[in-house]
Parts: structure tokens; sequence; C-alpha cells
């Protein structure tokens, strides 16, 4: 969803950005841990009530987070400890801020619906996380869902700003709990077609008839190619 279309969208104006850092002597790390502490102190002022404010440091630290990926690409600083640094500050970003508004919400007694929701999503964002995570070290890709991390941060930037955070966190603690069971499911159906022996003969057979037809030889001073 928004992640492709992102992606696209900032393509250019990130690749310049990103030469330039470069040039600078910036590290990927450095980017992330800005990135992070930015989205500190956006919970901060998400905490004292100052929505629209936060939203727009959320922002930058959003887009911080697109550009450590992207320096580490092209400087060739990619790493495995920065792979994961980056997606562990990640689950913190998510969580402080979710927690800022859990702590905002939990002052006044006739916001408890929004407390709730703030909580339903949280865990709901840690489980599409997680989902993926543990599917992964089975050595299987897991990448659906509907409301991953991008979407997320969307939503809740239109909701800070516009002031409509009622209707988006609904739509947000559904969405990501359907993404994290669109996971599930997702894993289960690969995991399954791993069990079915009649794939795996399947696969085996198509293995045999491309080493067959891979054997076939061609008549000298025949040009043409091998007809199956």
């Amino acid at each position: 969803m928004f992640s492709e279309f992102g992606r696209k969208l900032f393509a250019k104006p990130v690749a310049g950005l990103v030469q330039w850092l470069q040039g600078t002597g910036v590290t990927p790390n450095a980017l992330t841990y800005a990135g992070f502490l930015l989205t500190v102190l956006t919970a901060v002022l998400l905490t004292w009530g100052h929505f629209r404010l936060g939203a727009l440091l959320l922002l930058v630290a959003a887009f911080f987070d697109m550009l450590d990926g992207a320096l580490a690409r092209l400087s060739g600083q990619s790493s495995a400890f920065g792979a994961f640094l980056d997606s562990t500050l990640d689950r913190y970003s998510e969580s402080v801020t979710f927690l800022a508004l859990a702590l905002f919400y939990s002052h006044d007694s006739s916001t408890r619906i929004e407390l709730v929701l703030v909580f339903v999503i949280l865990v709901g964002s840690l489980m599409v996380s997680y989902t993926r995570a543990r599917a992964e070290a089975l050595n299987i890709e897991c990448k659906a869902g509907m409301l991953q991390r991008p979407e997320r941060i969307v939503l809740l930037l239109f909701g800070l700003l516009s002031g409509w955070m009622l209707p988006v966190l609904w739509v947000m603690a559904i969405l990501t709990n359907v993404s994290a069971l669109q996971r599930i499911y997702e894993v289960y159906w690969r995991t399954a077609q791993r069990a079915d022996p009649t794939n795996q003969t399947t696969a085996n057979n198509k293995t045999a008839s491309n080493k067959t037809a891979s054997n076939k030889i061609v008549n000298p001073g025949d040009n043409r190619p091998a007809q199956s």
C-alpha cells in the first residue's frame, strides 16, 4: 500500500540527499539513533497534548528512518548489526509513541475508549513485527499484511494533524491485528505446502523433467534448439 507508493514517490529526493550525506561522513547507524531520539521527543510532545507539533516531528523522524537504510546500501555500509539495530529501535520508537498517547488519554476518564484502542494497536503492531521475525527464523518469507509500519505512521500522522484521532485509532486497532492474522495464515499456508507430499512429488517431477530436457542432444550441424 503506502510502502510501495512512498518508495516511488520519495526515491529521487532521498537518493539526492543520501549522496550528500555520504559526502559528510555520517554513518547509517548515526541516522538510526537520531531518528529514535526524535521519536522520543515526539513522545514527550504527545504526552503534553501537542499533537500537531508532535506529528511534524514524527514526520522528520520517519524521514530519518528512510535515510539510514538507503545510506547503508549506497555507501556499502550495510551490516547484520545495522539491520538488527534499525529493526529494534523501530519497535522501541513505535512503543514509545503509543505509550505517550496512552499516558495522555489516561488523564481524562472521557477518553477511556481511546486508551483501550491505543493498547490494542500497540499489541497488534508488535505482533505484526513478531510474526514476520518468527517466520524468517523458520526460513519462511512473510510480508503479508495491509497495515505495516509505514501505513501505521501515515495513519497516525493523519489523525494527529486532523484531530480525528478516535476514528483513526479504531481503524488502526482493527487493521493492525488483521495484519497479524494475515501473517499467521500466510505462515500456516506455506508450512502446509512444505508438509504436503503431493507438492513435494510434483516439485521432484518438475526437477526430473527439467534435467531430462537439458540432457537432450542436438544433432551435429543443427543449430536449432532441442525440442521438448
